[in-house]
């Protein structure tokens, strides 16, 4: 199947060229990180894959821990619904690593026209909302306001399963094709072990690169927040990186909220 870039793992479907996953016709987010080691999973699954063989793939540039390749296992396991105990698509081999062992299947490119890739951004849901005119109307209020030149964070704040991530969705879906925006979105999961704690700011960061392109997003980083430029490899070449090492020597987390900021 070498060169198919649709494959199936009944119920699931991939698709490596726009590094999208899906279960019938819902599509399942997954960090970039996180489909990478899929997608080296999947290519290497005639043999066992080691945490070193996947930091060398997946991070080649970058020093990370051994816990965030197991981070990311941990996370396909989940949205794939595989027990570790008793797998159906990926095998843990003790001291050796990992395996997919489930089948693939080659598939056809999707003709439905609900699945359609438009660049990086698919199309727009329209969850089930009742009742939150009040707070979808605020939101767009702050929209207008930050579009108008005032800056602005927002919180979205509430107890587990008052329908947060459906307000937001549906906020989502009515701005999507609105002039002069960019969205981008990152992704927090439980972690054990040593974590990132600006995982899902990282990963918006490396969605916006792809949209605006590298180079633009580079020279804003370059200007207005070098710290966070050293944690993009795929932004920089080395010469640049080891110039950024030297000169942000004995910085601070705090510099990275200020340039945040």
């Amino acid at each position: 199947m070498q060169g198919f870039q649709q494959l199936l793992f009944p119920p699931f479907r991939v698709d490596l060229s726009t590094e999208r996953l899906w279960r019938g016709e819902r599509e399942i987010a997954l960090r970039p990180k996180t489909f990478a080691v899929l997608r080296y999973l999947l290519e290497q699954r005639e043999q066992s894959v080691t945490i070193a063989a996947l930091l060398q793939a997946v991070w080649p540039d970058v020093i990370v821990s051994e816990a965030v390749p197991r981070m990311c296992i941990r996370e396909l396991r989940r949205v794939l619904g595989d027990d570790a105990t008793h797998p159906r698509f990926i095998a843990t081999h003790p001291r050796r690593g990992y395996r997919w062992i489930a089948p693939l299947t080659a598939a056809p490119p999707v003709a439905d026209s609900r699945l359609l890739v438009s660049g990086l951004q698919s199309a727009p849901r329209q969850p089930l909302l009742v009742g939150r005119e009040a707070q979808l109307a605020q939101l767009h209020g702050w929209l207008e306001e930050t579009r108008n030149g005032a800056r602005r964070i927002v919180f979205v704040t509430g107890e587990p399963g008052i329908g947060k991530t459906t307000l937001v969705e549906a906020f989502l879906a009515q701005v999507t094709n609105a002039d002069g925006l960019s969205i981008v979105q990152g992704q927090c999961v439980e972690q054990y072990g040593a974590g990132e704690a600006y995982l899902p700011i990282l990963e918006a960061l490396e969605r916006l690169g792809r949209i605006l392109g590298p180079e633009q997003l580079a020279g804003t980083l370059r200007q207005f927040a070098p710290m966070w430029l050293l944690q993009l490899p795929a932004l920089t070449q080395p010469a640049e990186r080891l110039q950024l090492q030297q000169q942000l020597a004995g910085a601070t987390r705090h510099r990275m909220l200020r340039e945040l900021a």
